[in-house]
């Protein structure tokens, strides 16, 4: 039996594999119901927010993940709580946290609410 904690950990290796290697592909995981919050800005539907992710002013960026936590949010959604850290350009790794609402579309999961925070001191 698949475990929600085993959903999420096939998701998030997913999600930011291309995101460190294809952030245009991101919106295949995204539906025009879809939110996104950026360090306090939010943008809506799939084009906005590939949009919002191909705009962003860096090149290289790698993300290692430190923790990730999985709840069933209901029988068809998982609540998704991730921090690590990112490397942008190759300046010194950023924290950061990460929490996704996945909803299921047939047999697989979409980002219906997606929350994206660095975690800096001072």
């Amino acid at each position: 039996m698949t475990t929600p904690q085993d959903i999420a950990n096939q998701f998030v290796q997913f999600y930011y594999n291309t995101f460190d290697t294809n952030r245009a592909a991101l919106g295949s995981l995204y539906r025009e119901s879809s939110s996104l919050t950026w360090e306090g800005r939010t943008f809506s539907a799939t084009n906005n927010i590939v949009e919002h992710f191909t705009s962003l002013p860096f090149e290289k960026v790698a993300h290692q993940v430190t923790t990730l936590d999985a709840q069933a949010a209901s029988p068809a959604s998982l609540i998704v709580m991730v921090t690590g850290a990112l490397a942008i350009d190759g300046a010194p790794p950023m924290q950061y946290s990460q929490c996704f609402h996945l909803l299921q579309d047939g047999g697989s999961f979409y980002v219906f609410n997606d929350l994206f925070r660095l975690n800096l001191s001072g």
